[in-house]
Parts: C-alpha cells; structure tokens; sequence
C-alpha cells in the first residue's frame, strides 16, 4: 500500500513542447592563390542537451530563434591556413527529438551532454576550389519534446479533466459548462512526502474524429504519444458534445477513446493506462458505475451492440478503475497512490527488461573458449 499524507500539485503555464530555429553555419574564409594559403573552415551548429533546461526558457533566452555559426579567417601572408570559425551551441532540454522541416530525424538527446549537428559550415578556399569558399549550411529545424509528461490525461470535452486539475492543485486553469476550455497542455507536478515527484500533463479535450484531424486533432494526439501512462477520464453520466450529436454513455465514452487513439496510433494502446470515472457526486453515480464496471468487464460481448465504426479491434485493459469527485474531493487521496504505485511498477520492469538485454549483449561479447580434450591422443605436429 501506498501511503501519502500530503501531496501537493503544482501546475505549469505556457507550456512550450516545441520550437522552430533558424540556423546557419559559417561560411568559410578565401584562401590565397599566389601562396597555395588555405581559407578556414566556417562553424558548425550544434544543439547540445543540457539538466534543468526547459524549451520555454530558450524561447525567452533567444526571442529571434536565430543562430548563425561563426566565418572562417581568409588565408592571409602571415597566417597561410586561415582560421576556423566558432561553432555554436544551442541547450536545450533532455529528451529532445531534433527534426528538420521535412521531417526527417536529425538526432535525439537522450542524456545530458549528447549533442547534434544541425547545420555544417562550410570549406575554406584551397586549391581543389580554386580558392573560393564554400557557404555554411541552411535550414529550418524543430526541436520537439519526446516525453512531455508521466502521465496523459485522455477524455472528451467537459469529462472534468480541469476540474480534476483544479481539485488536486487548487490551480485555476478554464473551467466552464461549454467544451473545449482547454486548448493547450497544462503540466502539473504532484509532490509527494517523501519528494517524490509526478509530472501530469491535462490535454485538450479529444472529439469524434481527432485521427482524422478533426478538433484538435493530431495536436492533441501528439501529445498523447509522448506521455509515459495514460488516463482516462469519462463522466459517470454520459456524455454529448452538442444538441445535433449523439449521447454517449461512459462505456461507449470509454470504447470511442480507445478507438481514436487506435486509429491514430495503434501502439497508444499499448501504454498502461488508468480509467478515472468522474462526477460521483451526481445523482445516480453509483448505479451507473455499477453498470459502467460490469460492462467492462463484459466489453467485448457487449461492443458488438455498438456502431462497427465504434468497436476498437483491441480492447484496453485498465490496471485500476478509480471513482472520484473532482467537486468532492472523492477518490483523489487513493488515485494518487494508485499513479504512484502504477508508474514505480512501470519502471522497475524497464530496469528489469534493460538490465536483461544488458545481460544478453555481455554474453554475446565473451568469447566462447573451447574446453580440452583431456586424454586426447596429440597428433605429431601438435608434439612438435
């Protein structure tokens, strides 16, 4: 059993997960024909992972998002081999994914101090250029955040996702009757006793239709992708976006995100995941969750009632089904615990999966020694 006594919530805004960059290596220096001199090589740019760094604080550090290496020195009569250029070095945060604007992956920083060439600056005059030099390289690169979060908050509009938020952290993100009052992530840390810390992040609603970029679309499900766990949370009552669409109970609510998110990306189903049934301090609550957890557990007989369009092809299983009261304050004291105890069982697998491939390259490495044949009779050119 997990026990906290207090636990705080800290929220985040203006959360930043990616930033565009203009970047331009050196150009390189002339060289010199009459005395074969050799131009310098121009800069190179580097985006190098730095601790405790975050993507808001460079955009605030360097407004303009240009970086341009240094030129390097012409070849000159006292100094035949001219000058490199000065590299630069963008920080940014662990966990960064560097693409170019085609999409193309340029590298990933996954420790502090790994590093990534962005932009190469170019040759210096010699001979085989005719001692003209080369202009550093151009380009557009993002660098995108890979984990924004432990833990993704997943639900339609008006689930309580924000309210959930504001009763764990007192927080006051937007919070009204009408859907869609979130409209970027706000990532909140929740502390426990022993200092233990927890990042949540609480996404913009999802809507019918998202992996078709429908709503929020594939900004939303972006998000989702880079979340470590994720939450569920559906209102005990139902739900309907408007008066021209459809009602859904909780159950169909629950079988829509597991669709939307298959559609999208068939391995989000693979992440451990928690349903949160929200609003029990509604009228009824507790009947209807009686019939949402018996549904569950019978989904997949009865999904077959449900629209084709609305039956996932794999059904997610909840580690734990938590009933809570975001007006209340029900079920928040075992739902933390229960983040806590799911995310500590999550990584000591990884630490036991990485610890087990350790274990295999080690044993491919050593190499095998062949055992002697004791009593073996020795041919005459092993005596000799």
């Amino acid at each position: 059993m997990v026990w906290i006594s207090r636990a705080c919530w800290r929220k985040y805004g203006n959360f930043v997960d990616n930033l565009r960059l203009y970047v331009k290596g050196g150009s390189g220096g002339m060289g010199l024909p009459r005395l074969g001199g050799q131009g310098g090589n121009g800069g190179d740019v580097w985006v190098v992972a730095k601790k405790d760094l975050t993507l808001k604080q460079i955009k605030d550090r360097y407004p303009q998002k240009r970086f341009v290496a240094g030129v390097g020195s012409n070849s000159s009569v006292r100094a035949l081999k001219g000058a490199r250029g000065g590299d630069v070095q963008i920080p940014a945060p662990v966990g960064i994914s560097v693409t170019s604007d085609d999409g193309r992956v340029l590298g990933e920083l996954n420790r502090e101090g790994d590093r990534v060439m962005v932009a190469r600056g170019g040759q210096g005059g010699s001979l085989h250029s005719a001692f003209l030099p080369s202009k550093g390289q151009i380009r557009q690169v993002r660098l995108d955040l890979k984990l924004i979060a432990d833990l993704g908050l997943v639900g339609f509009p008006n689930a309580g996702k924000s309210s959930l938020l504001t009763a764990l952290s007192h927080a006051t993100p937007a919070i009204a009757s009408y859907p869609f009052t979130t409209m970027r992530p706000e990532i909140g840390k929740v502390i426990y006793e022993d200092h233990k810390q927890v990042s949540v992040a609480d996404l913009p609603g999802l809507i019918e239709g998202a992996h078709m970029n429908r709503g929020m679309g594939h900004k939303f499900l972006k998000h989702v992708e880079r979340t470590k766990q994720l939450m569920f949370v559906v209102d005990v009552c139902g739900f309907q976006l408007a008066n021209n669409t459809p009602f859904r109970s909780a159950f169909e609510a629950v079988q829509l995100l597991t669709k939307e998110l298959e559609l999208y990306k068939e391995e989000l189903l693979a992440k451990p995941a928690i349903l949160v049934v929200n609003k029990m301090d509604l009228p009824e609550a507790e009947e209807k969750l009686r019939k949402l957890e018996a549904q569950l557990e019978n989904r997949e007989e009865l999904s077959q009632l449900l629209p084709e369009d609305m039956i996932p092809s794999t059904f997610l299983h909840f580690k734990h089904t938590v009933p809570v009261s975001a007006l209340t304050g029900l079920g928040l004291p075992r739902l933390k615990a229960l983040i806590r105890q799911s995310l500590e069982e999550q990584d000591a697998m990884e630490t036991e999966s990485q610890h087990t491939d350790r274990l295999q390259e080690l044993r491919r490495e050593v190499p095998v020694v062949a055992k002697p044949a004791w009593g073996r009779p020795q041919s005459a050119w092993e005596l000799s």
